[in-house]
């Protein structure tokens, strides 16, 4: 194809020269088995002083020979490196697939693949991932980069010209569908005779990502019809936004439930490394923020109309209990985070426009412990109050507060900025939740940011006319109580994991044995305790399952045996969790009280667990048996 003449730039000093410096061939082989032989070339006096690469395939010869002789030239490429596409095979972008296609294709006809050490648009590792975290928060790949103090497009061409100039390569074909590379390497000097498009990689994953790309830098990209175009996430009329108030779906690649779960999975081993760093911090730290917003966590209950994931209450509650696998505060904090968001889907249009204006997953505490008390004035409320346990504060943008007016009890949303934050959360365990309090005076809040508790948790809540995922027709009280019982769940098990390892190594003293797991009251309290994991697991699940069974019909309110059931089986559940990791430490030696081990963090944060509303023994045991014996509650359901 011929470069159209707006994409030609003016030209400008040509690059200064560079000479080669090594080369070697490497045979390489993709993950697919396809195979190439590759001539690798490093150089001198590149401008950039970077450590880029150019791969020869194919006749490449051949093909300078032929455009000496008014041929097209030779098939080149060029690739700015990218570690989580290219190596990790990450599905945010196109990278990876471009890479494998360009080698095929250039070994085939002959000419150069410039690696070029430009990650993120030249941003830097780090960097790009921190644009990921903001992208989640709304932003396209542009905008993210400008969030961050950054150019949209930071990459420089001039080594590449360098480097196309010591091979002698005059005309050549460019296999890209960025104009700005051609529009840079032809102000360079380098002649292009065509650009030749690239396949279009696009998966429900990088949509949004290729969609900005064609939408704002004019990449030729064609996209499915349902990429839509995209918009500036601060724009009035931004799709999440316009999604929110017309109900249409907006762009999202939702994962499966296994997806998901992968997700938090993988976010395990940097949690328990991070752990004490968060305690210590008493919140979460900001590389952990990164990993969460990156794997989508914060979505995962958020309505599909706003680029949400609009997924069920399985998936919720297992998130939640592999999280805690790495770190019970990151739980504890993410799971309510998540909750939260649904919460916010659940208010009238107006609020909603407001809260996703900027994605799928705005960030708010919540807490009405005590309740305020609000005072009618023009227009709204002025709310005065002091609310404890507001748990995820340290990363919203929005608070949550209950206040009281007569007989009504309100949630009121307001900004985080106009509110007190008190740095109270000193406490033995589930320190790195940073729950601290709140503070208002007399803080007007208009009434479109006001709404009655008990139409907030209905079945029929403001949200259910304007979403379709089915968690959000359902009523707000049992998920309310899901989170403990799955953080205490996830702690037992990863103190059982600890605890087998500790046994098949450590050397008890005054004893015969050359390792614990050797002793019989050893293996007798393995045993034991991996009998109270497994029944705190079947307790957690027959909750989950009772709750689910009732998402499944309409109405979907819980009987009162069915409420009675759940409650029990998540108070028995967090029962036999705590009494598993009592039983692991006390076999664990004097060393498991360092505060370096992690047992004795697990220990302290169950024990706060336990002291939760949904796992403290006595009240939770007397409705249940009210319920159970059809006496009736005498509590609210929430």
């Amino acid at each position: 194809m011929t470069l159209a003449p707006e994409t030609i730039a003016k030209p400008k000093a040509a690059a200064p020269s560079a000479s080669v410096r090594s080369r070697v061939s490497v045979p390489l082989r993709f993950p697919d088995g396809f195979a190439a032989e590759a001539e690798v070339l490093t150089f001198s006096g590149l401008a950039d002083g970077k450590e880029h690469l150019l791969l020869a395939f194919g006749e490449w010869e051949q093909a300078l020979q032929d455009a000496m002789r008014g041929g097209a030239g030779p098939l080149v490429r060029l690739h700015s490196e990218c570690l989580t596409g290219d190596v990790f095979g990450s599905l945010r972008c196109d990278c990876g697939p471009q890479l494998r296609e360009a080698v095929e294709r250039i070994a085939a006809e002959g000419g150069f693949l410039l690696y070029l050490r430009q990650e993120g648009r030249g941003i830097g590792l780090y960097s790009k991932l921190d644009a990921y975290a903001l992208q989640d928060g709304g932003l396209d790949t542009y905008e993210a980069n400008l969030a961050l103090g950054r150019g949209e497009d930071e990459r420089d061409y001039t080594a590449a010209a360098q480097m196309l100039g010591a091979m002698g390569a005059g005309p050549l074909r460019l296999l890209s569908n960025n104009p700005d590379k051609a529009a840079q390497l032809t102000g360079l000097g380098i002649e292009v005779s065509g650009q030749v498009a690239t396949g279009v990689h696009a998966s429900a994953a990088n949509l949004r990502y290729l969609a900005a790309k064609r939408d704002h830098t004019g990449h030729t990209l064609v996209l499915p019809s349902d990429a839509g175009p995209v918009h500036s996430a601060r724009d009035a009329n931004s799709d999440a936004a316009a999604a929110a108030r017309v109900g249409a779906p907006a762009a999202a690649a939702v994962p499966s439930h296994d997806e998901m779960i992968a997700r938090a999975q993988g976010l395990v081993a940097g949690l328990r490394e991070r752990a004490e760093e968060t305690e210590r911090l008493r919140r979460i730290p900001d590389a952990t923020v990164v990993e969460l917003h990156a794997a989508e966590m914060f979505h995962t209950l958020s309505p599909k109309a706003v680029g949400g994931f609009g997924m069920g209450l399985e998936t919720y509650v297992e998130v939640v209990r592999r999280l805690a696998r790495g770190c019970a505060s990151t739980a504890w904090s993410v799971g309510h985070l998540i909750e939260h968001v649904w919460m916010l889907a659940r208010w009238p249009r107006e609020a909603q426009d407001e809260v996703f204006a900027n994605g799928p997953a705005p960030l708010a505490a919540a807490t009405g412990a005590p309740a305020g008390v609000a005072k009618k004035v023009p227009g709204g409320f002025a709310i005065t109050g002091r609310w404890t346990f507001a748990s995820g504060v340290m990363h919203s943008q929005w608070a949550l507060l209950a206040a009281q007016h007569g007989s009504a009890r309100l949630q009121c949303l307001v900004p985080l900025a106009d509110v007190e934050l008190l740095d109270v959360w000193q406490t033995a365990g589930l320190r790195g939740t940073g729950s601290n309090d709140i503070r208002a005076e007399n803080l007007f809040v208009p009434e479109h940011r006001t709404l009655d508790w008990e139409l907030l948790g209905a079945e029929a809540n403001p949200g259910s006319a304007l979403h379709q995922d089915p968690l959000i027709h359902t009523p707000m009280g049992p998920l309310l109580n899901m989170v403990a019982p799955a953080a205490a769940l996830g702690s037992a098990e990863y103190a059982l994991e600890l605890f087998r390892e500790l046994i098949m190594v450590r050397k008890v003293k005054h004893t015969v044995e050359d390792r614990q797991a050797d002793s019989p009251l050893a293996q007798v309290r393995y045993a034991q305790a991996s009998g109270l994991v497994a029944t705190a697991r079947l307790h957690w699940q027959e909750a989950v399952r009772v709750v689910a069974v009732s998402h499944a019909r309409t109405p979907s309110m819980l009987t009162e045996r069915e409420r009675g059931e759940y409650r029990l089986s998540l108070a028995l559940s967090g029962e036999a969790s705590a009494e598993a990791v009592r039983l692991i430490v006390t076999g664990s030696g004097g060393s498991v009280h360092r505060l370096s081990n992690p047992l004795q963090r697990i220990q302290r944060d169950v024990n706060v667990l336990m002291n939760h509303a949904a796992l403290t023994r006595d009240p939770v045991l007397e409705q249940a048996g009210r319920g159970l014996l059809g006496l009736g509650f005498t509590v609210p359901s929430f």
